[in-house]
């Protein structure tokens, strides 16, 4: 029963990531999840660009040339 314990004091923390993971699995949250995080990328991408306009054309433009 000792050893029970340790292995579940060591390994808390994966045992409620497995939980969570079969969690999301079963409902089908990741889609909710995926959806999230890329409208968050996408939000990311665009203050980079409005803030950094000229660097970004001028990568751009660098990448397009070499196309």
């Amino acid at each position: 029963m000792e050893d029970f314990k340790k292995f579940i004091n060591k390994y808390s923390g994966s045992i409620i990531g497995i939980i969570v993971a079969i969690i999301i699995l079963a409902t089908r949250l990741y889609d909710l999840i995926i959806g999230i995080i890329v409208v968050l990328l996408g939000a990311f991408i665009g203050n980079y660009v409005q803030q950094n306009k000229e660097d970004v054309k001028t990568k751009l433009k660098g990448w397009i040339d070499k196309m």
